[in-house]
């Protein structure tokens, strides 16, 4: 019920050795200059209590990015005013691209990923999160995303 991707788009693996360049579980930063927090797209199954969740990642400003940074390990920082970001990982079981979505993300308690709520939109995937997806559905995405081979299920 969860698929999730290693790093963002833009991230090239040449960049792994570079001092300015940065890839963890949880944060990225590119050149020193993109930022970018690992959060999970939960779109309810209908009929269900079960949460199919996209693991993606988002790129922040510099100054949230560091201030999300600061309340890293903090206890309580799920009371933190939601960062706006932009999707920064290409979902190709859409038909068209989900790069570049407005989002918020919302600071979860500690040793949870943050929430990454769209911002509302007619994009396929925007329309999955606020109405719902079928268990077919999931079946079809867990279908094309092993085919592709673009993601690892958790």
């Amino acid at each position: 019920m969860n698929y999730t991707a290693e790093a963002p788009a833009v991230w090239d693996p040449a960049f792994a050795d570079a001092d300015d360049c940065l890839l963890s579980t949880d944060q990225c930063v590119v050149r020193g200059q993109h930022y970018f927090v690992k959060g999970l797209i939960e779109i309810p199954v209908i009929g269900s209590d079960e949460v199919f969740s996209w693991g993606v990642w988002v790129s922040l400003s510099r100054e949230s990015f560091s201030r999300a940074s600061d309340l890293w390990d903090r206890p309580g920082r799920e009371a933190e005013k939601p960062y706006f970001g932009w999707l920064t990982t290409d979902l190709p079981v859409y038909p068209t691209t989900t790069l570049n979505l407005k989002t918020h993300v919302h600071t979860r308690p500690i040793g949870e990923r943050p929430f990454i709520e769209l911002e509302p939109t007619g994009h396929p995937l925007t329309v999955e999160q606020h109405t719902g997806i079928s268990l077919e559905r999931v079946r079809e995405i867990a279908s094309a995303v092993i085919h592709a081979g673009d993601g690892e299920q958790q």
